[in-house]
């Protein structure tokens, strides 16, 4: 497994967002969670990133523990530690985040040079390579305003894949995509799990998630209401909850 979670525990003041959330995810496979807003899917990412502290829970990445349950709630790693199990996960925000002001080339090799430590010549070879496989080696000399949408989505997810992850996390990967764009980006996410990578896709479209995902994990109010193989999830949606959701 490249990631267990473990009982996770997350509350925002009096407001509990996440109650005992429990998965894993395996090299290879992509796992969707699911779910209406304020289910708790985006928390879960940003705990399993280190963006934001459990309150309870483990989390294991890699075979390393970010974080692990004790009587006083979640116990993190070191800031040592943490750097190098940061490596092992890479992130791809909602918005993109790229840095408007740099290149799609500068955009990817940042994080190697800087982070990695490696010469900029290597990084130059590793982000061409990623372009390449994005259909994107023409724009290596753009800016993020030059870009389509779905030209960002891929330049971001070519920058996450430039530090060799293990775990790919996609936030919302479709919301600003037409349905052209999010089968080149299904295409793209399936790629990388073929890659020796797990993949762990937050998303409300439900199409995009039957269509790409192994394994689905519906939420509703902080908690897993159902949760299994592609088949088996969306050939038995007997639950009210997820037929209200779909509707």
């Amino acid at each position: 497994m490249v990631l267990e979670v473990d009982g996770l525990n997350k509350s925002f003041g009096d407001k509990t967002v996440l109650r005992d959330v429990s998965f894993q995810l395996d090299t290879k496979e992509i796992l969707a969670i699911i779910g209406p807003s304020g289910a708790g899917k985006t928390t879960i990412l940003r705990c399993i990133n280190a963006l934001e502290k459990s309150d309870g829970g483990t989390v294991k990445i890699d075979g390393d523990y970010l974080c692990k349950d004790d009587d006083s709630g979640s116990i993190y790693a070191s800031n040592e530690e943490m750097k190098s199990i940061r490596k092992s996960i890479g992130l791809v925000f909602q918005n993109y985040n790229l840095f408007p002001h740099m290149s799609v080339m500068e955009n990817i090799i940042e994080a190697p040079i800087n982070v990695i430590g490696i010469s900029k010549r290597e990084a130059e070879q590793r982000a061409m390579e990623l372009l390449e496989s994005m259909g994107l080696v023409d724009k290596k000399d753009s800016y993020p305003f030059q870009l389509s949408g779905g030209q960002q989505q891929r330049v971001a997810i070519a920058r996450a894949c430039a530090l060799n992850p293990k775990i790919m996390c996609l936030d919302e990967p479709t919301s600003a995509l037409d349905p052209e764009l999010r089968e080149g980006i299904a295409n793209v996410i399936q790629r990388l799990a073929g890659d020796d990578m797990g993949v762990l896709i937050i998303t409300h479209d439900m199409a995009f998630a039957e269509r790409v995902a192994d394994r689905i994990i519906f939420m509703e109010e902080g908690e897993i209401v159902k949760e299994g193989s592609n088949e088996d999830f969306f050939g038995n949606l007997r639950d009210s909850r997820i037929r209200r959701f779909i509707s």
